[in-house]
């Protein structure tokens, strides 16, 4: 399910982040690595995994029909990922009240954790405008 947000995350686009699976609570995505997404050292750098990462987290916390941006997040890397595709599962924790609490599993194609990742995102259930940046 594509929503307005997916649609307007110029960034994520920008990146090569593509979403799948944005539902109820939850949202995949998936990035396709190339030389330019490496650090001085040859690996990945671990600004890509965050923002693979982060993308998921605002998808599944938008998916709710109201506003929601992050408060917090956290990111542990476990292992420097040796294949060509990365994939972010975001699940929500804490359905209700204002504070969402998420978390995320980035992968490797064989399926190894890479990274974990935590979110909370303050929902803004009245009605709000974003700032745009020109």
């Amino acid at each position: 399910m594509e929503t307005d947000f997916d649609k307007k995350d110029v960034f994520a686009r920008h990146c090569g982040i593509e979403l799948y699976d944005v539902e109820d609570g939850k949202a995949s995505g998936r990035i396709k690595l190339a030389g330019h997404h490496l650090n001085g050292f040859g690996m990945v750098h671990g600004g890509v995994i965050f923002t693979l990462a982060d993308v998921a987290f605002a998808a599944a916390a938008n998916t709710k029909g109201y506003p929601a941006v992050a408060v917090n997040v956290h990111i542990s890397y476990l292992k420097s990922p040796k294949t060509k595709l990365l994939y972010a599962y975001a699940r929500e924790v804490n359905p209700k009240g204002r504070l969402g609490v998420y978390q995320v599993d980035v992968t490797d194609q064989e399926g190894q954790v890479v990274a974990l990742f935590e979110g909370t995102a303050y929902r803004m259930f009245e009605k709000s405008s974003v700032a745009e940046v020109k």
